[in-house]
């Protein structure tokens, strides 16, 4: 019998092959999210004509422009982004047992791609591309960036409770205080969506100079989405008196995890955050300093949701559960 209990513990736990396989994809998905921002920054979405999946109507490019490699490229790791999130869930349903959280995370994170892939074919159909200023365009991003959001929490939630040792089943958690913790992640999110539009306001209405740069944020010539850039460094600094409050009291609240560490992480993001938010606005976002920004709000944005699950998704012994 004891073997047998024993050989059902194990089980239970993924193995290290899957655990570094789930970091791994969300690393992958990262990094496909930011040469997705390069294609946004350099204009270069309209690459591959309003042709998809296939690039200006066929598979392989011949004497292909830069921006249609931008754009092309981005098709492509983007196409193995989704077999990648296939084979975690895959992976993942083979390698733990039933009422595990992390096949759940696992199901959302697929489900979540799929959506992405259908926003991404339509961006293009659509035409909202390149320099286009349909006004549908800020609606559209904002979608688009909120479901990018939530499909890397739903890959970060898979790697973090596949990487569990306790807590991992339903039966064996309880939530604590989730009202607050969906608080601060709405309020995240709300802060990175207004970061997506100002991004776009700089690729669409560029400045010369910091002087013209303000001198558009106040003009009544000016577009809405060059007018209301200023919120998201006005949200920004309000979400994070919030945030921080929240990770003081994580800091100190006792756990199965000792939240010290990560907390203090995220305050050195938040900080670098706001160090490169300053750099974007003085030296009129280059490429490369958006591309910065946006790491910087990805890494952010994982470090909360493992905390929030942490501090919300907390194990307890199912034989002491009410």
């Amino acid at each position: 019998m004891h073997s047998v209990a024993t050989q059902l513990d194990l089980k239970r736990v993924p193995s290290p092959a899957l655990r570094r396989f789930a970091w791994g994809v969300l690393a992958y998905f990262i990094a496909v999210i930011l040469w997705g921002s390069l294609v946004r920054a350099t204009g270069a979405g309209a690459g591959c004509g309003n042709h998809w999946p296939l690039c200006n109507g066929t598979v392989l490019q011949h004497s292909a422009s830069v921006n249609t490699m931008i754009e092309f490229t981005h098709r492509i790791t983007s196409g193995l982004s989704f077999f990648s999130a296939v084979g975690l869930l895959i992976w993942t349903f083979a390698g733990t047992m039933r009422g595990h959280l992390a096949r759940a995370a696992a199901i959302a994170s697929v489900t979540f791609t799929l959506v992405e892939a259908i926003l991404g074919a339509l961006l293009v159909k659509l035409g909202l591309t390149a320099m286009s200023q349909s006004p549908l365009r800020p609606w559209y991003l904002a979608l688009h960036l909120t479901n990018t959001l939530l499909l890397l929490a739903a890959l970060t939630l898979t790697a973090h409770l596949l990487s569990r040792t306790k807590g991992y089943l339903g039966s064996t958690i309880r939530l604590v205080a989730p009202l607050g913790a969906s608080v601060g992640i709405v309020v995240v999110m709300i802060v990175g969506v207004t970061g997506s539009l100002a991004a776009l306001g700089d690729t669409l209405f560029p400045a010369t100079s910091l002087g013209s740069a303000l001198a558009q944020d106040f003009s009544a010539t000016s577009g809405w989405l060059v007018r209301w850039r200023w919120t998201h460094p006005t949200i920004a600094f309000l979400a994070s008196i919030f945030l921080i409050w929240i990770l003081v009291r994580a800091a100190q609240r006792t756990t199965e995890w000792d939240n010290r560490g990560l907390s203090a992480l995220v305050l050195v993001l938040l900080a670098a955050q706001y160090v490169l938010g300053v750099l974007d606005v003085v030296m009129l976002a280059p490429v490369w300093l958006q591309i910065a920004h946006l790491l910087g709000a990805d890494v952010l944005w994982a470090a909360l949701v493992v905390l929030t699950a942490r501090l919300t998704l907390q194990p307890v012994d199912p034989a002491n559960r009410k």
